[in-house]
């Protein structure tokens, strides 16, 4: 079993920033990837940043030089530094860790980007 447990998330203006954190525990010796999901209300749960332990990351388009991915592998530990944020990011952000033939999530954390 692995937990995740999200945190950072909170009220921002448009054009501001947020950094969420990711923190995973249990049985953590086969974690694989690590990633950062998002759900607007009425919409689709997306990927919005990914990264394997190699390393590799993915981002989906919308978020494409506005947001990066980290990871802390002593840790166990990803990040997600979001920059230059919009009012169409506001979303529940959820984190996603990934070992061989499942998926585990957190709670979520709601970001909101509003004037």
């Amino acid at each position: 079993q692995v937990h995740v447990v999200e945190s950072g998330g909170g009220l921002v203006q448009p054009g501001g920033s947020l950094k969420l954190s990711c923190a995973a525990s249990g049985s953590i010796l086969r974690l694989r990837n690590m990633g950062w999901y998002r759900q607007a209300p009425g919409k689709q749960r997306e990927l919005v940043a990914r990264m394997t332990t190699a390393g590799v990351t993915n981002y989906a388009d919308s978020v494409k030089g506005r947001f990066t991915i980290s990871r802390d592998g002593a840790v166990n530990t990803v990040y997600l530094q979001m920059n230059s944020l919009k009012p169409e990011d506001t979303a529940v952000y959820y984190c996603n860790a990934d070992v061989p033939g499942r998926d585990y999530w957190g709670q979520g954390t709601q970001v909101t980007v509003s004037s």
